[in-house]
């Protein structure tokens, strides 16, 4: 367990020098990132994103900036985010925000942004820095790819927060099914997990670290579960259906994500058949993981346990996808993304099929990749006996 979720000043100091030998190795004199998630990763500062921007300048020569309004200002010196303050008063205010930005820092040369800037900010970018070119560059994302021995710790904790929630959700079931009343809603096993998630991190951790998302997730019974992201209703489980727990959790800002399938009662032939090719093809697609294969290839592997099966009509979605500051993040564990996999990375494995009006079933495990493979953060069990709740 961590005493703090946050990471010390020499983590952003050997960051921010890497990306910076990184924008040599691109020709680019700078980079500016305005998304939280970048904003969190290379400084440390973690807010709740609005329309008062926070933008992270990053010169080849020079200190970092961060620009934010005035009102978080002390927040972020709250947080030690690292690197200098540049404050402006308020949004929209007399002159654009990024306009105190360029006149903090003049910068000459190339300036990187990432393909998920806005247009709108991406002009007011250009005004600011007249004297730039801006370019085209995902040399914030690319550091994101591979994870610190620090963000490894972080995500390892997560995991373990999250297969309590785990253990937390099958529980509730089988202490309404031993009381003998109804059966929980999935609403209300969802706010009991994300309770004993939220609860177990700021029992466990001195310095929390706050985001969007901090703990829980996505509930789903029966023929909901048929839907990939349903959200919670207020549907109560029912003896012989299947349910599904999704859940998550992030420990300074770095995701995991364990989902598990479960069978309430003696599972159908049906209902092995379904389990037990996402089961094969989790397994199949979790040993396939390794440095040098391309992403592309990982999803093909894994996803053709299932259409060997005869089930390909149920897919709905690729193997999986990065994970780090976000909890869908680059690279994608599908077609179209031949990314080689590296050392380091943390992806989810998380086939499943979908079938409409019975349900749904998927397993996910955060992966870590390591020198010759990859292992599971997650280590809640998968077998089928192991998921089946006596009734």
């Amino acid at each position: 367990m961590l005493d703090t979720q946050r990471l010390p000043a020499a983590f952003y100091a050997a960051l921010q020098q890497d990306i910076r030998a990184a924008l040599a190795a691109e020709g680019l004199d700078a980079v500016v990132a305005d998304h939280h998630d970048d904003v969190a990763y290379l400084t440390g500062f973690f807010h709740h994103p609005n329309e008062r921007p926070a933008v992270v300048l990053v010169p080849r020569d020079g200190p970092t900036l961060l620009l934010v309004p005035e009102l978080e200002r002390e927040y972020a010196l709250a947080q030690h985010a690292a690197a200098e303050l540049v404050a402006y008063p308020e949004f929209p205010g007399l002159k654009s925000p990024i306009s105190y930005l360029g006149a903090a820092a003049v910068v000459r040369g190339r300036i990187g942004y990432s393909g998920g800037l806005s247009v709108e900010r991406l002009d007011q970018l250009r005004a600011a820095f007249p004297h730039a070119e801006l370019v085209r560059s995902e040399v914030v994302m690319h550091a994101r790819y591979v994870k610190r021995p620090e963000e490894v710790a972080l995500h390892a904790e997560a995991a373990r927060i999250t297969d309590l929630m785990l253990v937390a959700g099958r529980a509730l079931v089988e202490e309404a099914i031993t009381a003998g009343g109804e059966l929980p809603s999935e609403a209300e096993i969802a706010a009991h997990i994300g309770t004993v998630g939220t609860s177990t991190m700021y029992a466990d951790h001195a310095e929390v670290v706050v985001v969007s998302f901090l703990a829980g997730g996505l509930v789903y019974s029966g023929a909901n579960s048929a839907r990939p992201h349903a959200l919670p209703s207020g549907h109560r489980l029912q003896p012989g259906e299947t349910f599904m727990l999704s859940l998550g959790c992030a420990v300074g800002g770095r995701f995991v994500e364990g989902e598990r399938t479960f069978i309430l009662g003696e599972p159908s032939e049906e209902q092995r058949r379904y389990y037990q090719a996402v089961r094969e093809a989790q397994a199949v697609g979790g040993a396939a993981l390794k440095p040098g294969l391309p992403c592309s290839e990982a999803n093909r592997i894994c996803l053709d346990v299932i259409r060997d099966a005869g089930l390909a009509q149920f897919l709905r979605h690729r193997q999986g996808h990065g994970i780090g500051v976000g909890m869908h993040e680059a690279p994608w564990l599908s077609d179209g993304d031949d990314t080689p996999l590296a050392a380091g990375m943390v992806v989810s494995n998380e086939p499943g099929i979908y079938i409409p009006g019975h349900a749904g079933y998927r397993i996910s495990d955060s992966m870590l990749i390591t020198e010759d493979g990859a292992r599971p953060f997650t280590s809640y069990p998968r077998g089928l006996d192991d998921i089946v709740i006596s009734l």
